[in-house]
């Protein structure tokens, strides 16, 4: 039902570098007021200045704050889907930063509880909200490329002593999961919004250097399938020298072939199509920069304004908990032939 003067009030649950990012993005909506936080660290450790409540724990903070519409989760991955369904049990929408969770059966309790409690999951997927994404993504509908014979998927990062420290959850098995689902979910989330469910017909990974900073391997290559005749590659490594170097999709169609890249797969690198003239498009985000290291296109401006506009709106949201599994499903299966 729409409302023109009402706010969503939102909760943070987690306080890092992402969190703070949310809380950033919530504070500068005008539709939005941040209401509370939740992390484990103290008001000075995060620097939360003000009087906003901070609380240490999911429960704590909902059974004492009633006014709290969504929650928007972004604590370590592992830990997803056990303050989202706390969320959800107490009647609040929830925001869950990507992956969803590590596993589809998390994610399926979390989609479960959800429609029990008739409550909202929105999976952050911010590649989608990028302008070259968009763009992307209506020469596919349209069918400005024909049909897609051939992609190919490149994520090359640099993720070293800088990101992985010592007793942190970074590089953990239970709670990090692995560089497909830490960094580069959303880059394989955009693959399949582009082309529906993948087949994954083969993958291999190594650890080329984080033996002794990470549980699990560093780089890896896949093969997939999708439709009935295309077919894809994903090449992706976080064992990079210093700095990040690309991450990039390349689609070879019928009608043409373009390819979106950069750093950020937030650059229109080449396009070529039948009777096409490539519009101007608007600039991307910059990324997330962290000091010692950057991540993907700063878009969770448009996570929150996508929330309030499905609750306030009723528009539909962007992204949902059935993708945000997908996507989850997509990398099981990788991680099956490893």
């Amino acid at each position: 039902m729409t409302n023109t003067s009402q706010k969503i009030h939102f909760a943070v649950v987690g306080a890092g570098h992402i969190g703070s990012r949310h809380a950033h993005m919530i504070a500068n909506n005008p539709k939005a007021q941040l209401v509370a936080i939740t992390d484990v660290k103290t008001r000075e450790e995060l620097n939360i200045s003000g009087d906003l409540p901070l609380y240490e724990s999911v429960e704590e903070m909902l059974m004492h704050h009633g006014k709290i519409d969504v929650v928007c989760i972004a604590t370590p991955n592992g830990y997803h889907s056990q303050h989202a369904i706390q969320a959800l049990k107490m009647g609040r929408h929830v925001v869950v930063e990507k992956p969803m969770a590590l596993s589809t059966e998390d994610c399926d309790a979390m989609i479960e509880e959800a429609q029990k409690r008739n409550k909202q999951i929105f999976c952050v997927m911010q590649n989608r909200f990028s302008p070259p994404s968009q763009w992307i993504k209506s020469l596919i509908d349209n069918h400005t490329l024909g049909e897609i014979y051939q992609v190919q998927v490149v994520c090359y990062w640099n993720r070293d002593h800088r990101y992985y420290k010592k007793g942190h959850w970074h590089g953990t098995a239970d709670l990090d999961g692995g560089v497909l689902f830490t960094q580069f979910s959303h880059f394989i989330d955009l693959v399949y919004w582009l082309l529906g469910p993948l087949e994954i017909n083969f993958a291999t990974a190594s650890n080329f250097n984080h033996q002794s900073l990470t549980d699990f391997d560093d780089s890896g290559q896949v093969l997939f399938s999708f439709h009935q005749r295309g077919k894809g590659t994903l090449s992706y490594s976080t064992a990079l020298h210093n700095q990040n170097f690309e991450s990039s999709i390349t689609l070879i169609g019928e009608k043409g072939t373009v390819k979106l890249g950069g750093q950020y797969m937030n650059t229109i690198d080449y396009c070529d199509i039948e009777n096409y003239t490539m519009p101007i498009l608007p600039q991307s985000e910059p990324p997330n920069d962290y000091g010692g290291y950057k991540g993907s296109a700063a878009n969770h401006h448009f996570v929150i304004e996508d929330v309030i506009n499905h609750l306030l709106f009723d528009k539909p949201a962007i992204t949902t908990p059935e993708e945000g599994k997908a996507v989850v499903e997509i990398i099981e299966k990788i991680h099956g032939f490893q």
